[in-house]
């Protein structure tokens, strides 16, 4: 594959490009003229609610189209998107790139291989130790860019336990809080940030403890502590916790099945030792020896373990040539469904919420 083309509307943004990419590859203020460079496939990278216009644009002209996680950041603009797909015979894929994380791969093939009987639930808790400065600085802040969180950054998590339990949420019910960077009155104003700074601009791993944090975004509405529970299509029973303002950075799952249980220590995210154990023999009281103790294989030297680089060669692959995807973009819509139902529910006092299934014909 060769880069071609780009568009980038910051003037920061184009020069970055023009270095990065070099003086062959054409690049433009707005992406309606990337047309221009006969593009057979393209990335939408954009801030989340802008994904939708330019997805829909390319999808038209019958260009393959990659759009970051979430799908969109509401449950109409994903099942718009996935209509304009169906109806323009256009291949249209989502970065969930974390179905291609050797930690999660593994439990996968464990599941499958029956080592813990039929899933019955999954638990995942979730621990953002950067919260703070990766997502209450900028635009994720804000619920009128994200929806919230839970979708935001839960996208990832709620798309992999529905991978592992097989289904997809249709009950849910949340709880949650701005709990500590709601009351920061430390705000970034023109004078201490001035405009077209990025995240690795501002971020010091050295500040401790969150409600230290400076220059938080003028606007911070959404939580940065969540809880969700969901009753999947095929009975099985989940768990969401999410909290932004943790010492450590990293994913804790557990599978359940009628045979057993698996639990990773570690998720080899950032090159970090991971390992899946797995409790499948005899009944037991605290026992840190398990059955079963599987070490995972990361290429520490890259992102997400590997994960970035099989998530854009599949993609590649996909643009080309079409072909089965370790994700779908209806299995994106359903993340994002059923983080926007969890979000409805807690902000309207955890009443729970059905999530839709999106239309059979689109699904088919």
């Amino acid at each position: 594959a060769r880069i071609v083309s780009c568009a980038d509307p910051d003037p920061r943004g184009q020069e970055d490009a023009r270095r990065l990419f070099g003086a062959d590859v054409a690049v433009h203020d707005r992406y309606e003229r990337m047309l221009d460079d006969e593009l057979d496939a393209v990335f939408v990278l954009t801030p989340d609610h802008l994904h939708t216009k330019p997805a829909l644009f390319f999808l038209a002209a019958g260009v393959a189209v990659f759009v970051e996680k979430p799908l969109t950041i509401t449950l109409a603009d994903c099942d718009t998107l996935l209509e304009a797909a169906f109806r323009s015979r256009t291949r249209l894929y989502v970065g969930h790139n974390l179905r291609h994380l050797p930690m999660l791969r593994r439990m996968r093939e464990l599941i499958d291989d029956g080592a813990i009987g039929r899933v019955r639930a999954v638990w995942c808790r979730h621990f953002v130790g950067h919260g703070g400065d990766f997502y209450f600085k900028d635009w994720h802040a804000q619920r009128a860019n994200t929806t919230g969180l839970l979708l935001q950054k839960g996208a990832h998590d709620l798309d992999v336990i529905h991978w592992l339990a097989g289904g997809y949420s249709r009950n849910v019910v949340a709880q949650g809080a701005l709990a500590v960077y709601g009351d920061n009155p430390r705000r970034a104003t023109q004078e201490t940030v001035p405009p077209g700074l990025r995240m690795p601009d501002w971020f010091d791993p050295d500040v401790w403890p969150p409600s230290a944090l400076r220059d938080l975004n003028p606007v911070v509405d959404v939580e940065d502590i969540s809880m969700m529970l969901a009753r999947l299509d095929n009975g099985v029973l989940a768990s969401y916790q999410q909290c932004h303002f943790t010492p450590d950075y990293w994913r804790n799952y557990t599978v359940i099945g009628d045979e057993g249980r698996l639990e990773n220590f570690g998720d080899g995210i950032d090159g970090d030792p991971a390992r899946v154990d797995v409790w499948n023999r005899r009944r037991s009281g605290y026992r840190a020896d398990a059955d079963l103790s599987v070490p995972v294989v990361v290429a520490s030297e890259e992102t997400h373990g590997g994960a970035d680089r099989a998530l854009v060669e599949e993609f590649l692959r996909f643009a080309a040539v079409g072909g089965p995807t370790e994700t779908s973009p209806v299995a994106a819509r359903e993340a994002v469904a059923a983080a926007v139902a969890a979000t409805t529910s807690l902000r309207s006092g955890s009443t729970p919420v059905d999530v839709p299934a999106p239309a059979p014909a689109i699904v088919r």
